[in-house]
């Protein structure tokens, strides 16, 4: 049985356990904190409770996927006969760069180093260490267990053998990899909601629309048709003639949109008030944790149903 080690074991490091014990993998769980690898047991622990309710756990039990976790004390341990290592430790270049050339000097020299870093690009803190050609990033969609899509983003001399590699390993543990051809500032993921968010802070900024109703436009309306297919297959699919004939139809349109989109609204500047005024009288402060949850749950359920379409009509 493959195994992954775990270096991290807070948020994404105790959700990508779930995601890697349920494919099969042995997982090993460390931690510089001692007691956080125990702790992320107890968290482990509740979800696969959900994740059985809804048969998400690939015909195990939870005790028997909770097996597959070992927590360790010891990283010299953690990392033995390890095929695979993602870190998962603060988003902080001096934190990264140090855990790294330990890593490059512990880990198998067969083994591939992934960071799970959502922002910070693996050349700069990768290009020292001897080890160099095996490490990458592959960040995931939080949660993992959920979300299947992640990033695997190569630094210049990641090797197309570590690259491939970890693409196979995620498609083995269920997950659906976004393979960059070479590393770019907010991947792709953050780019794409990056721009989402700059024109729905804009349009709010501007007075065009309400916060509630920006978030009408995506939840009741782009996301339902976005959570089976993207937007390169929604547009192929929304002119009779495919995508060239929707490009020969709305192209004026979106271009003269874009030009309306050279301003940028500050986030920070007196929009946020509007958009804490409107998201808090729709969601005291004191609710966010229980709406967290509520969130969570949702997902789980449309992470069952969505296996279950995939079943009935095909991917």
């Amino acid at each position: 049985m493959t195994k992954i080690a775990l270096v991290g074991s807070g948020l994404i490091g105790r959700a990508w356990a779930i995601s890697f014990a349920r494919a099969g993998f042995r997982v090993a769980l460390w931690d510089r904190e001692p007691a956080a690898p125990e702790a992320a047991l107890g968290f482990v622990s509740e979800i696969l409770k959900d994740l059985a309710a809804h048969d998400l756990l690939n015909g195990a039990t939870p005790a028997e996927v909770l097996a597959r976790i070992a927590p360790e004390t010891d990283l010299g341990a953690a990392l033995a006969d390890a095929a695979h290592v993602q870190e998962s430790t603060p988003e902080d270049l001096s934190v990264k760069r140090r855990v790294f050339a330990e890593l490059d000097e512990a880990a198998p020299a067969a083994a591939v180093i992934a960071s799970s870093s959502s922002a910070l690009l693996p050349s700069r803190f990768t290009e020292a260490l001897k080890g160099r050609a095996r490490c990458l990033v592959v960040h995931p969609i939080n949660p993992p267990y959920l979300i299947p899509a992640a990033e695997v983003v190569p630094a210049p001399w990641t090797s197309a053998e570590a690259v491939e590699r970890t693409r196979a390993l995620l498609v083995e543990a269920g997950h659906a990899p976004i393979v960059m051809q070479r590393e770019l500032d907010g991947f792709v993921m953050n780019r794409l909601q990056g721009a989402l968010l700059e024109e729905a802070f804009r349009l709010v900024d501007e007075g065009y629309a309400s916060v509630e109703d920006v978030d009408i436009g995506i939840r009741d309306g782009l996301a339902l048709r976005w959570s089976f297919i993207g937007p390169f297959e929604t547009i192929d699919l929304n002119a009779p003639g495919g995508v060239a004939d929707y490009v020969a139809r709305y192209q004026g349109i979106y271009s003269n949109i874009f030009e309306q989109t050279r301003h940028r609204a500050d986030w920070a500047g007196p929009v946020l008030e509007r958009v804490l005024a409107q998201r808090r009288g729709r969601l005291p402060e004191r609710e966010l944790a229980a709406r967290q949850l509520w969130r969570d749950r949702r997902l789980i359920a449309l992470a069952a149903h969505k296996k279950q379409s995939d079943r009935e009509f095909g991917k």
